[in-house]
């Protein structure tokens, strides 16, 4: 089960540094880093509704036992072209998402078109290999967008991932200063 420490290990590693390629300056983001409308440091109401407008149910969400500010939301996404699901997986903190992943297995000119719309989108940063899986990283103002993918007996898997750094700094503030009292 994905749980809140899952989501806070997984954003930290994303967030670690990967290899020095060669990047490509990319043009100035003006609005913000965001996947099929989902971006991280949204509420969640809004992201509901974006999974909604796009043919899926609602946002499923629990409450952490271990921090009550902490909400992890599980939803589905039909792909339509292909006829699949994408889970979309949310970890927010005070109902604002902190991090955000969609994965699913994807037809190779469903990845081509993701790809395509990111690095239009954002710019050419270099694809970063390690091992079996590929990615492309985009950080902007504190947030991070990143697509990875790799082949599995099961398919194309790929998912792209999003993160707030500040929703997650503003909660590592907050758990030192309850600490401290």
């Amino acid at each position: 089960m994905f749980t809140a420490v899952h989501a806070l290990l997984l954003a930290g590693l994303m967030l670690w540094p990967v290899g020095h390629g060669r990047a490509h300056p990319a043009a100035p983001d003006t609005t913000g880093l965001q996947f099929l409308g989902f971006r991280a440091g949204a509420p969640l109401d809004e992201l509901s509704l974006q999974l909604q407008s796009l043919g899926g149910g609602r946002l499923r969400c629990r409450r952490s036992r271990v921090d009550p500010r902490i909400n992890e939301c599980r939803g589905l996404l039909p792909d339509k072209v292909q006829g699949t699901k994408i889970d979309v997986w949310v970890s927010a903190i005070d109902s604002m998402a902190g991090v955000i992943t969609l994965s699913g297995v994807v037809a190779l000119d469903r990845l081509d078109f993701w790809r395509r719309a990111l690095l239009d989108r954002y710019g050419d940063v270099g694809t970063k290999v390690q091992g079996s899986q590929s990615m492309l990283q985009w950080v902007r103002r504190g947030r991070m967008l990143r697509l990875t993918w790799r082949r599995e007996a099961s398919g194309r898997v790929a998912s792209v991932s999003l993160v707030d750094g500040h929703v997650l700094d503003d909660w590592g503030r907050a758990r030192r200063v309850s600490r401290t009292r």
